[in-house]
């Protein structure tokens, strides 16, 4: 904001204007300057408040405000600068937000100069655009280099403990919740808004306001009464004064001296009795002490007869109140209200004892009320009664440049020492001085007065607004560049995982279902060609585990010829487990390519599966309580190697198992091959055989009794023998179908015997399970039953990879779709916010170049 001098205003080492040409400038030339400073800064007010609404809006909606700190380092300065290159100097900050302490970035602040905002860039930008420093270059700073890394109206007090050192990082509320730190920001942007308007009214005010305050005992109503030259404010050595007492031009009540006692919960009208009580001057004494722990506001009405150019109220320009307010020490209580009290007024007057100084009450009222009021005007009272008054005048200075700087440029105008006892009684010089400067500040110097401090605060509001939306452009610049780097990282293999999905999909099924056909194929093969060999009286498989018995010899023969069932089926048993063997390693060759394609599909980050396949645990059996035996799937199929611990086999089946008669003498076989339909289709070894004799006459029997197995149908094969050797006719051919049934069932027993029982025991075994296919079906075959079995059981194992890769991948892709969405979404808000925090800096820009800051120095 350009900084202005308005025509008729004092300027440093100029002659102070005498009151009449005061007067004169401000009735002609002065007024006219006012009302437009007036003009545009009201119209910057309403800027400023539209600016923290969609500042509010903005907080709210789309973006979480981040509420910055700044700790202080070194000042910039260039290392090696050359003789002709000017120095650079700026402020250098470590940028950090309490509810993030991980967010650090180092900044540069540069305080803003008339019509420019405060630059808040990143350091590593900034070297390289640092604007060279001028010897004037801080002299038109509209925020100094130490206030610039700091707020002023946003000022949030996050720090805990004693010593509340920024620096600990246990000072610090990082627990806070971001959503708990913007609302406290909003609350602070809402006071800021509430502020305005009192500032817009109190610049729409034709009116000043004169807010008379200081220390207990420091001579404030003295004071009032010296500048009214008279005793009407209440004057005790005891701390009286507890009402604001509000002292008014008589005009403005028809000319009437009398006190006005407003009522609470009412809004004051002095044409409406209803909202005051009326009393007298002399009564003001008494309504004072009486009510000394009621909070009162009182207005008084003083006629003052002086001439209009040296009276401060009866000025005949503009309407003053001189406001008595109570000491600032006396309670926690009263010490607030003045606090409050002092946003409603135009012009500070502070009385100070020249005995005690400044108080730490009074510290912290002059460094609240300097946030808008750059300008104090401080009265060091009780000054006569000072013996070393050149060392009072330092050290009363000293702490003013402390606590106000601009008042203590300005101080041969601002601060006077005097004594308002004496004054009260006779003219002094400098009291006079005191009323002369007084009424200056306040009616020749009213921009300075008057709009100076809504000014003033509008300026540093708006480097909170700067300094806010420039940490956070920071903060959403950040973001996007994460969020863009982040759709750089994610979005490819997002896009490669859509691509390789179908794909990895059909290649999981064809490894599942070449995996189980594969193993049903097998199973087939290697079972049939085990059946094949059992009927031909061989093991199924060569195996060292599984033999033949050998022939015990003709007493033991039935024993034989269940040792020999038993090997059969254990070697059928035995062909099983090698089928389940050869699907482990098949199984064991599908599972790595399922892993092989997880390694190749999956993006990098993603955990792979943990599960480790253990092949012997495939066909497993559990032994429930009743000591029952299942396979994993509760299956009562027909399984492999009862004596392999793999379920229910052939060998363990009763039926199977079983011995006839028919293992020993297969009549209907040897029938069939050398007359019925099967003959010349069996290849034998000899073409007459001892054993062919001997069928012959078991045949010839057969013809007879039809069964010869058996005590009931031996019984009657003997009673139809026994008919037949009755006819005659019989007789004739029955010896010698007896005498070749006894040679060849002789030859049979002593020469064939050992060698058919295998063929024999096998035939009927591959018979039983030809029968059983035919009744259940192939799939319930003893081939079919085990290849369906073992193809389940290694398709349940690769479906369980293929699901676990397929879950993985699905997790994975949608974890990677939710990054994408996410890293979209932080671009989209992050650019917002950025585009935002730009616009508000630019209308920030805009509306300080509009405010006037009046210099009067």
């Amino acid at each position: 904001m350009a900084l202005s001098y308005i025509p008729g205003a004092a300027r440093v080492g100029s002659p102070q204007p005498t009151v009449e040409s005061s007067t004169k400038h401000l009735t002609e030339g002065v007024q006219e300057a006012y009302i437009e400073h007036k003009n545009r800064l009201l119209k910057a007010l309403d800027s400023t408040k539209a600016i923290l609404g969609d500042l509010r809006n903005f907080n709210k909606d789309d973006w979480v405000v981040r509420y910055p700190q700044l700790q202080e380092q070194a000042e910039l300065t260039d290392p090696s600068p050359s003789p002709a290159a000017p120095k650079r100097k700026s402020v250098r900050r470590s940028l950090s937000f309490p509810d993030e302490p991980s967010f650090q970035a180092e900044v540069i602040v540069r305080p803003a100069k008339a019509g420019l905002t405060r630059s808040v860039t990143l350091a590593s930008i900034a070297d390289k655009e640092e604007e060279p420093a001028t010897a004037e270059g801080d002299e038109d700073r509209l925020v100094s280099h130490a206030e610039a890394g700091d707020f002023h109206v946003f000022r949030l007090d996050l720090k805990l403990g004693a010593h509340g050192s920024s620096s600990s990082p246990a000072a610090l509320v990082a627990q806070l919740e971001k959503s708990s730190i913007a609302n406290l920001l909003d609350d602070r942007i809402l006071n800021a808004v509430n502020h305005l308007d009192k500032l817009r009214l109190r610049v729409e005010d034709t009116s000043s306001k004169v807010l008379v305050t200081g220390d207990l005992n420091a001579g404030k109503s003295t004071f009032v009464n010296a500048l009214l030259r008279r005793e009407v404010m209440p004057v005790d050595q005891q701390p009286c004064t507890t009402a604001f007492c509000e002292v008014h031009d008589a005009t403005e009540n028809g000319g009437k001296e009398e006190v006005h006692v407003l009522k609470a919960g009412t809004t004051y009208s002095p044409n409406d009795e209803t909202t005051f009580s009326r009393a007298t001057l002399s009564d003001l004494d008494s309504i004072v002490s009486e009510n000394e722990d009621e909070s009162q506001v009182l207005k008084v009405y003083l006629a003052d007869p002086r001439d209009p150019q040296a009276s401060l109220l009866s000025n005949g320009i503009v309407d003053i109140s001189l406001i008595d307010a109570p000491g600032l020490n006396r309670d926690n209580t009263h010490t607030t209200r003045v606090f409050a009290r002092q946003e409603e007024i135009d012009v500070v007057v502070f009385v100070v004892s020249a005995e005690n100084h400044f108080t730490l009450s009074a510290k912290e009222f002059l460094i609240n009320a300097s946030h808008e009021k750059a300008y104090l005007f401080i009265v060091v009272n009780k000054y006569e009664q000072i013996r070393d008054k050149a060392k009072c005048r330092r050290l009363v200075l000293e702490q003013i440049k402390q606590l106000s700087p601009r008042t203590y440029e300005d101080a041969e105008d601002l601060v006077h020492f005097v004594d308002s006892q004496q004054a009260l009684h006779e003219d002094t010089a400098p009291f006079t001085n005191l009323q002369s400067a007084l009424r200056s500040f306040v009616l020749v110097k009213r921009s300075k007065s008057k709009l100076a401090p809504a000014s003033t605060y509008l300026t540093k509001l708006l480097s909170d607004v700067d300094l806010l939306v420039g940490a956070n452009a920071i903060v959403a610049e950040t973001e996007l560049e994460r969020a863009r780097d982040d759709l750089n990282r994610v979005r490819p293999v997002l896009e490669k995982m859509k691509n390789s999905r179908e794909a990895l999909e059909e290649t999981l099924e064809s490894v599942e279902e070449n995996g189980a056909s594969r193993t049903r194929t097998r199973t087939k093969e290697l079972l049939t060609d085990a059946v094949e060999r059992v009927g031909q009286g061989k093991l199924g498989v060569d195996s060292p585990s599984v033999r033949l018995p050998s022939y015990p010899g003709l007493l033991g023969i039935w024993d034989y010829a269940r040792e020999v069932r038993r090997a059969l089926l254990a070697s059928l048993d035995f062909a099983v487990k090698l089928s389940e063997d050869e699907a482990r390693v098949v199984t064991t060759e599908a599972v790595s390519k399922i892993s092989q394609l997880g390694d190749t599909h999956l993006p990098e980050g993603v955990e792979r599966s943990r599960r480790v396949f253990m092949p012997e645990a495939m066909f497993s059996t559990r032994v429930d309580k009743k000591g029952n035996r299942h396979t994993k799937q509760g299956s009562r199929t027909v399984v492999a190697g009862g004596l392999y611990g793999l379920g229910i086999g052939l060998a363990q089946r009763p039926e199977m198992l079983e011995t006839t008669f028919f293992d020993l003498f297969d009549v209907h076989h040897q029938f069939w091959v050398h007359f019925g339909e099967g003959k010349g289709e069996e290849s034998e070894d000899m073409a007459v055989s001892t054993l062919g004799y001997a069928s012959v006459g078991l045949g010839a029997l057969t013809m007879v009794g039809g069964k010869v197995v058996g005590a009931r149908s031996l019984f009657e094969g003997v009673v139809r023998l026994w008919d037949l050797f009755e006819n005659e006719s019989a007789r004739k051919w029955a010896a010698p179908v007896l005498g070749a049934v006894t040679i060849g069932l002789a030859t049979y027993l002593i020469l064939e015997l050992p060698s058919t029982i295998p063929k024999t025991v096998g035939r009927r075994i591959k018979a039983s399970l030809a029968k059983e296919a035919e009744e259940k079906g192939e799939e319930g075959s003893f081939v079919g039953a085990n290849a369906s079995r073992v193809s389940r059981e290694t398709r349940k194992v690769l479906r369980l990879a293929s699901w676990d890769l397929r879950e993985r991948f699905r997790a994975a892709m949608e974890e990677r779709g939710r990054e994408v969405h996410g890293a979209e979404e932080t671009e989209r808000r992050a650019k917002k916010a950025l585009d935002w925090f730009h616009e508000v800096e630019q209308r920030a820009g805009e509306v300080r170049q509009s405010v006037v800051l009046v210099n009067d120095a």
